[in-house]
């Protein structure tokens, strides 16, 4: 650091992260007194779900310089991921016969995108000033990355627990450096969502208890991706065709009205799952599945996972010859979860008129 200011490195910082993909750099001191005891309050109510990790990894996701010692600031990163080549997401609802994917998902595996860019950002760092200690995160281990990414000053946590930009609304990813370089700090973004509850009142199974409060066990995200058992029943029927993720909450959102299309290819939709046949994608091999999801978010719910998400789809799609075949060629598939569910499907369409 003799070579070159602090306020200097952190001009540059910017200036790389533009050139290599990333829309905003923020510089935040990790002090996340506030979110550990939001933290403490929300995993004492249960709404974690199963996710037990976020219980037994809670003093690391709160103490960034306990999770990497030396840790002095968070370089936080946006990358946006909204494309105007997907189709509209705010038609799928009308849509019953076909299955609704999270916008983020449509494209390459975001891990594989950030990830590569933040290693490259620190290689930059490091010609600059020499070996210096970093780790690199993207939605990987405790880190509590949207509260510090308001400390870094890249948006503000809306009332659906998402970031919000002013200037970019939330179609975004983040991802993160920890390191030990003691760069001055931005200012905190505050907090816009004011009046406006057109999330809490938009979310399909009321998963947003309050504002700012997320009930992962009523959250299609939560229940589609990282749920690994059985939906809950009463729940299946508001997930309408939501197979994989649910962007109701930020679809609502007046902020996103300033969202920007992204410049990068790799969030293109891949094998038109911006707007693909239910029963189409129900009828997949496992080898199809694998070739259609590889190097792609989905390859997270695992092919059984994805059947389970789909048979609850197709039990709220329309009643029509082809989504009864389609669920009759799997009532005896091994999984006796796929099987649960495609039969809660046929009841569902047993006493319906055919449309």
């Amino acid at each position: 650091m003799t070579a070159i200011t602090t306020e200097g490195l952190t001009g540059r910082i910017r200036q790389w992260g533009s050139e290599l993909g990333f829309q905003q750099i923020g510089i935040a001191i990790p002090e996340l007194s506030a979110a550990r005891q939001r933290l403490g309050t929300w995993l004492s109510r249960g709404y974690h779900a199963d996710m037990e990790w976020l219980r037994a990894r809670a003093d690391l996701l709160g103490h960034p310089d306990r999770l990497i010692p030396g840790t002095l600031r968070i370089i936080s990163a946006r990358m946006d991921y909204w494309t105007d080549a997907a189709y509209p997401a705010g038609r799928l609802g009308a849509e019953p016969q076909t299955a609704w994917i999270s916008r983020y998902a449509l494209g390459r595996d975001y891990h594989r995108v950030l990830r590569p860019r933040l290693q490259k950002l620190a290689d930059r760092i490091s010609e600059a000033v020499g070996q210096f200690g970093y780790r690199a995160f993207v939605d990987s281990g405790p880190v509590m990355e949207k509260p510090l990414a308001q400390l870094a000053g890249l948006g503000w946590i809306g009332k659906h627990t998402n970031l919000i930009n002013s200037g970019a609304g939330s179609w975004f990813f983040l991802g993160e450096l920890l390191t030990d370089l003691p760069l001055p700090a931005d200012e905190p973004a505050i907090d816009h969502c004011g009046t406006c509850r057109a999330c809490l009142d938009v979310c399909p199974t009321q998963a947003i208890v309050a504002p700012y409060v997320l009930d992962a066990r009523r959250c299609i995200s939560y229940l589609t991706i990282e749920n690994t058992g059985p939906i809950p029943e009463p729940l299946r029927a508001a997930m309408g065709n939501r197979v994989f993720g649910c962007d109701d909450c930020q679809l609502y959102c007046p902020w996103n009205k300033f969202a920007r299309p992204s410049r990068e290819a790799d969030f293109l939709p891949r094998h038109g799952l911006d707007r693909p046949d239910l029963t189409s994608l129900f009828l997949w091999p496992e080898d199809v599945w694998e070739r259609n999801t590889s190097g792609s978010p989905i390859r997270r719910v695992g092919y059984i996972g994805w059947l389970r998400n789909l048979a609850v789809a197709l039990g709220n799609a329309p009643t029509t010859p082809a989504v009864v075949g389609a669920l009759q060629q799997r009532t005896s598939h091994p999984s006796a979860l796929v099987r649960e569910h495609v039969h809660w499907a046929l009841d569902r369409h047993q006493h319906r008129r055919p449309a």
